[in-house]
């Protein structure tokens, strides 16, 4: 079968895209996803996003991570998708669509997508880190110097570990620097640290909204290895959030064809 997929990129999280309204990529191909986000024997990706005709929305995201399997929410990848879906034809400056963890809202302005994430009504918090979920589980502890900051080994440990090595966990490593907030993340299914990543990037933002370290009071601004990200945010009663936004670049690098 002859593959036409699309490569995008949102801060250096790069994925594989592919249309798949006529419903001819097997979804169940894990092996299949695995062999195409290989970055020495396939196209190479952080992910792949399927997108996908159901009704009542604009289109459905089904995303996998490069280990093959089927995921949560990729922020990230609900941007790029939305991109995608734009060149398509198929939404305009709003984009109203379903992904594992529920609807979306986008908004595309200015070459920029904000991506509506979901609201969160749980964060725990400990003496050194907190974990909460932003559509995928996440772990959020502050560093020093991470600029230098061993953040393979640390978050493979962390990852790995007896409470998360069952369902796994994403790890992130934060940094208050000037008015930014540097994170850097470890990502559970790629195993390895990203150049970027969305729902973790999101929850670096609450946690340092609960720290009063935002940029403001209602979003913070955001420095990855891949590059720049905003998260908007209402803080309610109780450290939950909603009206949650992910704003950033969302990039076509090329398109292309392969033999599967």
């Amino acid at each position: 079968m002859e593959l036409i997929f699309y490569k995008y990129q949102g801060t250096g999280n790069d994925f594989i895209t592919i249309d798949n309204r006529d419903m001819k990529f097997n979804r169940n191909d894990n092996f299949l996803v695995k062999q195409l986000c290989d970055r020495h024997f396939g196209i190479g990706a952080d992910g792949l996003m399927l997108l996908q005709e159901k009704s009542g929305y604009d289109f459905e995201m089904v995303y996998y991570n490069s280990d093959g399997n089927e995921s949560s929410m990729c922020g990230n990848g609900g941007r790029c998708i939305t991109e995608f879906a734009r060149t398509m034809g198929l939404v305009k400056d709003k984009a109203f669509f379903i992904a594992t963890d529920g609807e979306h809202e986008a908004v595309v302005k200015s070459g920029f997508i904000s991506l509506k994430m979901k609201d969160i009504t749980a964060i725990e918090c400990n003496t050194d880190y907190f974990f909460l979920n932003t559509g995928s589980p996440h772990y959020v502890t502050f560093v020093k110097d991470i600029a230098t900051y061993n953040v393979f080994e640390e978050g493979k440990k962390i990852r790995n570990s007896v409470r998360f090595k069952s369902e796994g966990t994403n790890v992130n490593f934060i940094e208050k620097q000037a008015d930014d907030l540097w994170v850097r993340t470890y990502e559970r299914g790629v195993e390895a640290e990203t150049f970027s990543c969305g729902t973790g990037v999101t929850a670096a933002a609450i946690v340092a909204a609960l720290q009063h370290i935002s940029t403001a009071q209602n979003y913070c601004a955001i420095k990855t290895l891949g590059g720049s990200l905003k998260v908007s945010f209402k803080r309610k009663a109780n450290n939950s959030f909603t009206d949650i936004w992910l704003e950033g670049s969302a990039t076509f690098v090329f398109k292309g064809e392969i033999t599967v």
